[in-house]
C-alpha cells in the first residue's frame, strides 16, 4: 500500500510539473511577411502589440508619396484596450528621401521619426523631440514594390523621456499593400 501511495504522489508531482510554460510575446505577433498581407505588429515593453479598435478612422494605415529626392513612407497605427477615454496608444514611423529597400536610423536623424503615444500617461516618445533624452532604433524596408503596391519591414526603438520613463520597441513588423 505504502508503494502505490509513493507512485501516486509521484505521479502528481510530475504531472503538475508539465504544466504550459508562458506563450512566447513574439509567437502572438503577425508573422515578418513581405505579400502585401497588410500586417502590423510589434512587442512595447516585451508585451505584443497589434492594432486594434476604430474611433472612426482605420487603425492602421501606410502611405507612400513620389518626390524627385526620393519617396516618403508614413506607417500609423494605433489600438484602443479599454472603455476609457485615455486607453488609447499609437505608433508612428516616417521616413523620406527613401529610394528603396535598406535600413533607416532613428539617431540623431531629420530623415527618419519613430512616435509612440501613451494617452494614459499622457506621455509621448518622439525621435526628433529634445525632451526625449535618449533615443536609439531603425526602420529597416525589406520590399519595397511599387509595380505590385507592397511595402514590408521592420522596425524597432528605444526612446527615453524625463518623467515618461522609457518605451522599448522591438520585434516589429509591417507588411502593406499600397
Amino acid at each position: 500500500m505504502k508503494h502505490a501511495y509513493y507512485c501516486l504522489a509521484l505521479s502528481v508531482v510530475l504531472l503538475s510539473a508539465c504544466g504550459k510554460e508562458d506563450p512566447d510575446p513574439v509567437d502572438q505577433l503577425p508573422p515578418a511577411t513581405q505579400t502585401g498581407a497588410n500586417t502590423f505588429g510589434c512587442l512595447v515593453n516585451g508585451q505584443p502589440w497589434t492594432p486594434r479598435g476604430n474611433n472612426g478612422t482605420s487603425n492602421y494605415t501606410v502611405s507612400y508619396d513620389i518626390f524627385p529626392d526620393g519617396g516618403l513612407l508614413e506607417i500609423v497605427a494605433y489600438r484602443i484596450y479599454g472603455t476609457g477615454p485615455d486607453d488609447f496608444q499609437s505608433l508612428s514611423l516616417w521616413t523620406k528621401e527613401l529610394h528603396g529597400i535598406g535600413t533607416r536610423s532613428f539617431q540623431n536623424t531629420q530623415n527618419s521619426i519613430a512616435r509612440f503615444n501613451e494617452q494614459r500617461r499622457n506621455c509621448v516618445w518622439r525621435s526628433r523631440d529634445s525632451t526625449t533624452t535618449y533615443r536609439r532604433g531603425q526602420l529597416t524596408i525589406t520590399r519595397l514594390d511599387l509595380q505590385a503596391g507592397v511595402v514590408s519591414g521592420t522596425f524597432a526603438f528605444t526612446m527615453y523621456k524625463p518623467g515618461c520613463d522609457s518605451i522599448r520597441v522591438t520585434e516589429g513588423r509591417f507588411d502593406r499593400k499600397l
